[in-house]
């Protein structure tokens, strides 16, 4: 069963929801017939940081609300984080455009290495405090999780993958995507958000159970003209 993920890699609760349904996924018996597609979104495609701007203030500027209320709201979901195993930094933090990591995270799909590149991406950003918006940082990162280097480079100094990360983003609008994360589950079902581990076990079940269920059954019709010659739990006829 495919389970779509439309995620931003500046998104905090992208890279804690991830974490959860990870664990959720671990739970599962079935765990190895679900099949994630990490899909494009951009909180903030106009946005560029050209004054070394700290994500304090960016929130500041964005939202609307004094400085020490940013910090206090991001001490929230860094909290939240820890208590999914995770370590943000948002005092170190760079608040990037995410354009070219989305490209990046499509030239490693091509590769079989999507999901390594989101989980480094957002531990690039929130844990390392890299900028994900220079080339140079994100050739490192295509480097680390097993891409070539010149391929990368190449990618990135072109628009290759532009169209495909553009249509993700619309897929989301003409799903009624609004924000993320955002776990579409056989196209079928939706959840929002940074949920429990158990909201995603539950999703995940009710979802997996009715598409196997709708699965095609395999019946082969026998030729045989007989049964000799076979070996069965009684043994072997003669």
């Amino acid at each position: 069963m495919k389970v779509e993920i439309w995620s931003d890699v500046m998104c905090p609760f992208c890279y804690i929801g991830k974490r959860h349904f990870e664990q959720a996924i671990e739970k599962l018996p079935f765990k190895n017939e679900i099949e994630v597609d990490w899909k494009s979104f951009q909180l903030n495609p106009e946005y560029h940081n050209a004054n070394n701007e700290t994500v304090y203030d960016y929130l500041s500027r964005s939202k609307g609300m004094p400085v020490d209320q940013a910090k206090q709201m991001t001490k929230q979901v860094a909290d939240m984080a820890a208590n999914a195993g995770l370590s943000i930094d948002f005092d170190t933090n760079i608040p990037a455009n995410t354009f070219n990591a989305h490209r990046l995270i499509h030239l490693a799909a091509k590769h079989g290495l999507q999901d390594l590149a989101e989980e480094k991406l957002f531990e690039a950003h929130f844990v390392k405090s890299k900028n994900i918006g220079e080339t140079d940082v994100l050739v490192d990162l295509a480097v680390e999780i097993g891409l070539n280097k010149d391929e990368a480079v190449a990618v990135l100094n072109s628009d290759e993958f532009a169209e495909a990360v553009r249509y993700d983003i619309y897929e989301s609008q003409n799903l009624g995507i609004r924000g993320v994360p955002y776990f579409v589950m056989d196209r079928k079902y939706g959840i929002s958000g940074a949920q429990p581990v158990q909201a995603f076990t539950d999703a995940l079940t009710q979802s997996f159970t009715e598409w196997k269920a709708a699965q095609p059954k395999t019946t082969i019709t026998s030729l045989n003209k007989n049964n000799d010659a076979v070996c069965d739990e009684n043994g072997c006829e003669i």
